[in-house]
Parts: C-alpha cells; sequence; structure tokens
C-alpha cells in the first residue's frame, strides 16, 4: 500500500478489506488552517467551491491523495476506508469535519442530491426518544445490512458517513459486509428471482416522491455480483419476490463474516456502495443518548 505524506496507513484489524487512514497532527493543523478561510454557505450554494476545497486538499498531499482514495475505493478486494484523526484537536468541530467530508468526496466523485436535507449532504442525530417512519433513527433497533440509494433514481456508486457527535453511547457499533465474504452469495446472486425488477419507494421523511424499479442483484463488467438492497423499502408484487427478501435478509443478518466496529467521533467511512453492505448495531437504553452524523453518497468522475 502506497504511503502519502501526512497519513499513516494501515488494514482494519478486524479485515484487510477495509483501509484505515490516519491524518498526522502536523498535517490536521494544515488542513485546518486552509479550511478556515472556507465559509460552509458558500459549499451548500456554489457547487464550484466544492471543488475548490478539494483541490486545496488534494494540494497537501502533492496532487496524489485522489489517486490514492480511487485504487483503494474501487478496488474489489478492498472497496472501503476508514479516515480519522491522530489527534482530536479544539478546531475539529461540526463545521470542519463539514469541510473536510466534502473534500473528499469531491476527490472521488460528484455527491448525489439528497432530498431528506435539501442539499448534497445530510444531516442527523439519533436520541433515545424518536418518532420517525424509518431505522435511521432508531436507536434501540437493529439496523439491518442495506446499500444506500436503492429508492432514487440516481446512481449511488459510494457513500460516506462522518460521525460528527457522539455523547452517552454504549453500542451502536457499524456493521460491514463485503458480498464476496457472505457465505451464500452465490447461492442469492444466480437465483432468477433476484434478478427481476422489484418495486422500491420510500417513507414520507426522504421527500422522494416516485417510486423505481430495479432488481435487488446486477453484474460488474467482469462478471462480478453487485447488490442494491434495503430491508425496509422493497414492494414484493408475489409470493416468490417476498419469501425471496425474508430469506435473503435472514442470510444477511446471518452471516458470520460480519465486521463489526467502534467508529471513533471524527472518523469517517467511505465504501463502495456495489459491493459493501453496511448497518448499525441497537444502542443500549439511555435517556440523556445522542449521536450526530453526516452523510453523503454519490457517483464516480466520468472523465
Amino acid at each position: 500500500m502506497e504511503n502519502l505524506k501526512g497519513l499513516s496507513i494501515s488494514d482494519l484489524i478486524k479485515s484487510k478489506r477495509i483501509i484505515v487512514i490516519e491524518i498526522k497532527e502536523k498535517k490536521l493543523k494544515e488542513i485546518i488552517k486552509i479550511f478556515k478561510k472556507i465559509d460552509i454557505s458558500s459549499l451548500e450554494l456554489k457547487p464550484f467551491s466544492r471543488f475548490n476545497i478539494a483541490k486545496k486538499l488534494e494540494n497537501l498531499f502533492e496532487g496524489k491523495l485522489s489517486n490514492f482514495l480511487n485504487k483503494i475505493i474501487k478496488n474489489r478486494k478492498t472497496g472501503c476506508f476508514i479516515l480519522q484523526p491522530e489527534k482530536i484537536l479544539d478546531d475539529i468541530d461540526d463545521k470542519f469535519l463539514i469541510k473536510l467530508s466534502t473534500a473528499i468526496t469531491y476527490l472521488i466523485g460528484n455527491p448525489n442530491y439528497d432530498a431528506m436535507a435539501g442539499k448534497y449532504y445530510a444531516r442527523f442525530h439519533i436520541k433515545h426518544k424518536d418518532k420517525s417512519d424509518s431505522y435511521l433513527r432508531k436507536a434501540y433497533k437493529n439496523m439491518d445490512l442495506h446499500t444506500d440509494g436503492t429508492y432514487v433514481k440516481e446512481k449511488t456508486d459510494w457513500l460516506m458517513m462522518t460521525k460528527i457527535e457522539e455523547k452517552n453511547v454504549s453500542g451502536g457499533e457499524s456493521v460491514m459486509l463485503h458480498l464476496d465474504d457472505w457465505e451464500f452469495c452465490k447461492k442469492f446472486s444466480k437465483d432468477p428471482i433476484g434478478k427481476e425488477n422489484f418495486i422500491w419507494s420510500s417513507p414520507k421523511s426522504k421527500n422522494v416522491d416516485y417510486k423505481v424499479k430495479h432488481p435487488v442483484f446486477s453484474e460488474d463488467v467482469k462478471g462480478n455480483p453487485q447488490i442494491s438492497y434495503i430491508d425496509q423499502f422493497p414492494e414484493p408484487k408475489n409470493m416468490r419476490q417476498g419469501i425471496f427478501l425474508q430469506e435473503l435478509s435472514d442470510s444477511l443478518e446471518g452471516s458470520k463474516n460480519k465486521i463489526i466496529t467502534k467508529l471513533p467521533v471524527g472518523s469517517s467511512i467511505v465504501a463502495n456502495n456495489y459491493f459493501w453492505l453496511h448497518g448499525r448495531k441497537p444502542f443500549k437504553k439511555n435517556k440523556d443518548l445522542s449521536r450526530e452524523l453526516l452523510r453523503i453518497r454519490g457517483s464516480f468522475f466520468i472523465n
């Protein structure tokens, strides 16, 4: 694995597929200094300014960071990285994390419009009490393994999740599963039902007023299986599809090859959305529980 000055590169202890990228303190201070001159409202209202912040970050790594990240995220053997600071400095706050997340994603591709938030990124809290219409904010429910973008028309090649804040939290670990490590991938991806078009919709909170059709499984140009699936949003049209989805869900959740890891505050996880599934373990009950996450998802650049 190539080394970049200012970064410490290693494999996640629990999986060599996930690359851990740690930004060293000296380089962090350089990034913070440059980012302080950039206004978040500018990033939100002027799309070209997002490319500008990405270019400034790229320049700090001698023009090598984009290529390095894209090699990881597009490689079937890896396809996922965790980015985290060596040390949480006082200036690493929500504003800095929005800027860093923006810069990183714009080195990979074009983020999609997130209808839930009305901008290119979404922020959401998970708290003790919740009245939402999906598992996203339900702290004490298991969020089953899934991919993103199943119910939208835009391509969703990758996603980033950044942990902005966390207080009074026990549990809530991130769960990841690489498609090639799933014990029953061949069985389900080769099943003709999985290649049928399913109808996918979403609850009101997502602010998407249409439905889409697509199969659960497809193949890349090399014939490798790809998955587009979430348990909450398909509308099976017959018994065959309904039972297929139930057995698929049971198999994914029962996999012994899931990677369960706790991400520190200030860290981001970026994954290829075609062959990585992600989820979350339930939190332990605490009336003062609070976690805030940032989400960005999008498509790779087409040069």
